[in-house]
């Protein structure tokens, strides 16, 4: 977690005011012990924290916290230090914990005065406590939420080490069993396997049918006989049978080598899944929810129930707690007794999304019958990761569819030029993995080519396309639109797939790509800011990718704890430039040596880089002095993350389902006629949920002449990287209004958090 304090100013509005924070060192044993477990933190002590892995104030099952005498040390503690909020994060356990501490605090502070532990002038002054949690879990267990704390981090660890092994295992030619976490979630197992193309994957959730070895081992021998020179077999460690007799690694692997004979290891990744450095999806979910938090218990009343911080599509909202604690034991107490479908109901639909996915890309193979339409699918724009997973989703679906699969070499310009393939399954296999685009992928728009594509189109008999790109696929696409007004080959089902680092492409909350350029834009600046350790105070200018959309450049500043972020939706002049620079000049006075400035590529043609390098070394003389990085292409490179790949393989399967039911229904006579705006659609991500729009309907919401979306849902998170950047915020007039709002809910302005 990181703690987070308003600095303290004039006493003019609470937001302005500072509130005293202060942090309990090994979890509720701190509030127990009292004495310097619990400590006031202040705005340098959490600097420089983001990028830690773990738990800087430390984490502990607590004992003591389980009995009535615990709870009285603590709450003893708490009133004498005037402490009446709590901000608990943990799993349900400790969320649990929680709750019954608020349950029973008005009996706590009672037996407290009795027995002359506190007055009851201390009791009336902290009469009721308010409590907010938030999940932090590598399991992502906790009903309720989208996401948990330290889960997208663990994925990433998990998916280094498949990596590696995948590389270890195809040069001798083995088959691998790899254990992850998850005593009663599969989560990470199903996440891993979708993320590195399993051969199979063991979850507690789904037990496999009781023939499982059977099948298993016939799955293994299709694979090498297939050309595949790796196996690779994910288990949970709660993996069970039908019955609940557990499924280990050790079993799996003496399956294998007694039926097979194949070369078998085992990895179990135990505790390293913990570790490491955060993620950039863990550090702004837990910069958000830890906003929310601080919100929510400003907000609070005696009356008000104790609720969780969930994350829900791309919003942080808050949820009774103890019924999210409840739906998540229910999930337990299905598994049981036997009820494994309602197991997997009550995880949510995005993990049962996620079970259908990979069980349709692992347990099914083509039909003998063919279907007798073909899909072409091909790369538009610049590179992404994550785009090849795409590509093999769409392949494999489109094969185990019964359809005749062509790939296109470079965009719209190969299609033209004839440059198309049959692409068969086990071409694919290995695609997921790997950066870039395997099809290779240009710019060029379709218009100046619409009688060579429509040539291409009708030669390898074309029935629909599957674009996998950026801005280019979009406009391209539109251009396609237009073209069938005269090309009658051009009236067949186009989806497109947005993929591009930008995440610029309208009708879609994310893109394929961009959460890889995003992690490797956080690393960077970690690694920049850490290259600068035992020198003199140092401020980096560091210039990221995106056009004109900032999307790389904000949520990289919320990951890498910025103090500004320059994008070109948010205006800026010369009078912002130099409210940051004296900002960054009195923040070097302090403890804190390392300074952080991040700019949009193209967020203004006359503040460029060099000009605000120059600017901020100016005027940092005496205090610090600055560098300057243009991270450039290395942001397109590097293998796709957990997110991406998963991401890229929904997307394709759920092209290739769309494209099939548009080409039935454009069917006439064994011929497709497809003329309406509905033929042609965009397939994005709003709210965690994955829809198809028309992308004529699209128009009204883009920008073409900075190639950006109107309205992008990240802007609202501005105000996040602003109030944690800096000692005095400046808000416009709705952030003043709700903050203001919420001064009137305030019962005291002294409360502590």
């Amino acid at each position: 977690c990181r703690e987070y304090r308003l600095a303290p100013v004039k006493k003019t509005h609470w937001y302005q005011q500072g509130i005293q924070t202060g942090t309990s060192k090994e979890g509720y044993q701190g509030l127990v012990d009292g004495g310097d477990n619990i400590k006031e933190a202040t705005w340098e002590s959490v600097s420089m924290m983001l990028q830690l892995g773990g738990t800087v104030i430390g984490s502990a099952r607590c004992q003591d916290f389980r009995t009535r005498e615990g709870r009285l040390k603590a709450a003893r503690n708490l009133v004498k230090r005037g402490i009446t909020n709590l901000c608990v994060i943990g799993g349900d356990g400790s969320l649990t914990g929680a709750d019954t501490f608020r349950a029973e605090w008005s009996s706590l502070l009672a037996e407290l005065v009795k027995v002359g532990g506190i007055t009851a002038e201390e009791a009336k002054k902290s009469s009721y406590l308010n409590i907010v949690g938030m999940v932090g879990s590598i399991d992502n267990d906790f009903c309720g939420t989208d996401m948990t704390i330290g889960t997208d981090s663990a994925l990433h660890r998990i998916m280094e080490i498949v990596d590696a092994i995948t590389t270890t295992a195809q040069s001798h030619q083995r088959t691998f069993v790899l254990e992850v976490m998850g005593r009663h979630c599969g989560y990470l197992a199903l996440i891993t396997a979708l993320a590195c193309g399993a051969d199979w994957v063991f979850i507690p959730e789904s037990p496999p049918e009781d023939d499982w070895e059977d099948h298993l081992c016939r799955r293994l021998t299709e694979t090498r006989v297939g050309g595949s020179r790796l196996n690779i077999i994910i288990v949970a460690e709660g993996a069970i049978d039908k019955h609940g007799k557990a499924i280990t690694s050790d079993d799996i692997k003496n399956l294998v080598v007694k039926r097979l004979g194949y070369d078998t290891r085992v990895t179990i990744l135990g505790h390293v899944q913990r570790g490491g450095t955060p993620s950039a999806f863990d550090r702004i979910l837990g910069s958000r929810m830890g906003v929310e938090a601080v919100m929510a218990l400003l907000e609070g009343t005696p009356d008000t129930p104790a609720c969780v911080v969930s994350l829900s599509g791309n919003q942080a909202v808050r949820l009774p707690l103890m019924e999210c604690v409840q739906v998540t034991k229910d999930v337990t107490t299905a598994m049981n007794e036997g009820r494994f479908d309602d197991a997997l109901k009550l995880r949510g639909r995005s993990f049962q999304n996620n079970w259908n996915v990979y069980k349709l890309l692992a347990h099914i193979r083509p039909p003998s019958t063919k279907s007798g339409y073909t899909l072409a699918v091909l790369n538009v724009g610049a590179p992404a990761a994550g785009m090849n997973a795409a590509v093999r989703s769409t392949v494999r679906i489109g094969l185990i569819h019964g359809h005749r699969m062509l790939a296109v070499h470079d965009g719209f310009e190969g299609l033209a030029y004839g440059k198309l393939e049959e692409i068969s399954w086990e071409r694919v296999g290995s695609w997921t993995g790997l950066g870039g685009s395997k099809l290779g992928t240009k710019r060029t728009l379709p218009k100046k080519y619409f009688e060579e594509i429509s040539t291409s189109i009708s030669n390898f008999g074309i029935h629909g396309l599957i674009i996998i790109g950026g801005f280019e696929a979009f406009t391209g696409s539109l251009e396609l639109m237009e073209g069938r007004a005269k090309y009658e080959e051009l009236c067949i089902p186009l989806c497109i797939i947005p993929a591009t680092v930008s995440n610029n492409v309208p009708g879609s909350d994310f893109s394929i790509g961009a959460d890889t350029a995003l992690n490797t834009i956080t690393t960077t600046c970690d690694r920049i800011k850490q290259s600068a350790a035992g020198t003199k105070r140092r401020v980096f200018i560091i210039e990221t990718m995106g056009g004109f959309c900032g999307y790389l450049a904000t949520m990289a500043g919320l990951a890498a704890g910025a103090d500004a972020a320059y994008i070109y939706e948010e205006h800026f002049n010369i009078h912002d430039l130099q409210v940051n620079v004296e900002h960054l000049t009195e923040k070097m006075k302090t403890t804190v040596k390392r300074g952080l400035v991040l700019r949009n590529e193209r967020c203004n043609e006359n503040y460029t880089t060099d000009f605000i390098f120059n600017l901020y070394s100016e005027e940092g003389k005496g205090i610090f002095d600055c560098r300057k990085n243009v991270l450039g292409h290395m942001q397109q490179g590097g293998t796709p993350t957990p997110f991406d790949r998963n991401f890229g393989t929904k997307m394709g399967a759920k092209a290739v389902a769309w494209i099939t039911g548009k080409i039935k229904e454009c069917s006439r006579h064994g011929r497709i006629f497809a003329n309406t705006a509905d033929s042609a659609c965009l397939l994005g991500m709003r709210k965690r949920s994955l829809v198809f729009q028309p992308i004529t309907d699209l128009k009204e919401q883009t920008d073409f002449d900075h190639r950006i979306p109107k309205e992008q849902w990240w802007l609202k998170l501005r105000p996040i990287l602003k109030i944690l950047a800096k000692y005095n915020i400046e808000l416009d007039t709705s952030e003043k209004a709700h903050l203001e709002h919420v001064t009137r809910k305030r019962i005291s302005l002294e409360s502590n958090i």
